[in-house]
């Protein structure tokens, strides 16, 4: 392995070790231009991987005025379901969402699993898992990516109860099943606790080293 590789790896490692989840976010995106956030989640989709390529996640980005949108709706259903004495800490948590820059929407093609599911039939079962698998790692490549760049983000996971409305809000296909939410934008003196771990040797096992 080269010392180039090597350095390369610990690069990709440290942006890894970084990515936190940041809650107390700004709409002060610093010098990363939505067109530069635009690009990068163009580019992940594109090129993160996915079983027999088949591309199963779709993405929505809402800046701005759109982002805030998706926070009242979520806010509203919450509203109705919540009791009022229990209401605040969740109307606190959305409105720290509302505050962010942005929130990226990750969705799963259905047809498209269907499609594989029966041009490989053998295989069927797994499709819906292997989807999973493709949007998960465009998640946190996608989260890495905005930590690259000086960004903050937090995962939410808000479907399905606010699916039918975020459908409606933004013309989303009907094959299209609504995953998580990533809310980012800048980072706001907001220091994530520290990480507990399992010890190393019980998760990793390395053979012929």
């Amino acid at each position: 392995m080269s010392s180039s590789s090597v350095v390369s790896a610990n690069s990709v490692i440290e942006l890894i070790k970084n990515r936190r989840s940041n809650y107390v976010l700004s709409k002060n995106l610093g010098d990363v231009s939505k067109e530069r956030i635009s690009e990068i989640v163009k580019e992940a989709t594109l090129h993160v991987p996915s079983s027999f390529n088949a591309q199963p996640v779709r993405v929505v980005v809402l800046f701005g005025a759109e982002h805030e949108k998706l926070w009242d709706i979520t806010g509203d259903i919450l509203k109705a379901i919540v009791p009022e004495e229990n209401w605040k800490p969740t109307g606190d948590k959305i409105a720290l969402f509302k505050g962010a820059a942005g929130s990226i929407l990750f969705f799963e093609d259905s047809e498209t699993v269907k499609k594989q599911q029966s041009a490989f039939p053998i295989y069927a079962d797994k499709f819906p898992l292997w989807a999973t698998q493709a949007d998960a790692m465009l998640q946190h490549t996608l989260w890495v990516a905005l930590e690259a760049e000086g960004l903050g983000a937090n995962l939410q996971h808000y479907n399905p109860i606010i699916d039918e409305k975020v459908a409606a809000q933004w013309s989303i296909p009907a094959d299209w099943k609504l995953n998580a939410q990533l809310v980012f934008g800048g980072k706001e003196n907001d220091k994530p606790g520290e990480k507990s771990f399992i010890p190393i040797d019980e998760r990793v096992k390395v053979f012929g080293a």
